[in-house]
């Protein structure tokens, strides 16, 4: 897996624990930390969450290349 694969699921994870916040206790995480939603650094937040989301669904439908490669010969 390489480093942006890697980076986009953790901001996709941080999406979805904060949008489990926000469904069982109405608490938005991340406009708590970064001064609400309306915050410029918070909308950058939502935005880099929203884009790692969109990648995710690129790596969901990405063949995986260990099925495509033919098996080594064994000695």
């Amino acid at each position: 897996m390489s480093g942006i694969q890697r980076t986009a699921l953790v901001l996709a994870i941080i999406g979805a624990i904060n949008w489990g916040l926000i469904g069982f206790f109405r608490f938005d995480l991340i406009a708590a930390i970064f001064g609400g939603q309306a915050a410029a650094f918070s909308r950058v937040i939502y935005a880099l969450v929203g884009l790692a989301g969109l990648y995710c669904i690129y790596i969901l439908f990405k063949p995986d290349e260990e099925l495509q490669r033919s098996p080594e010969p064994q000695r």
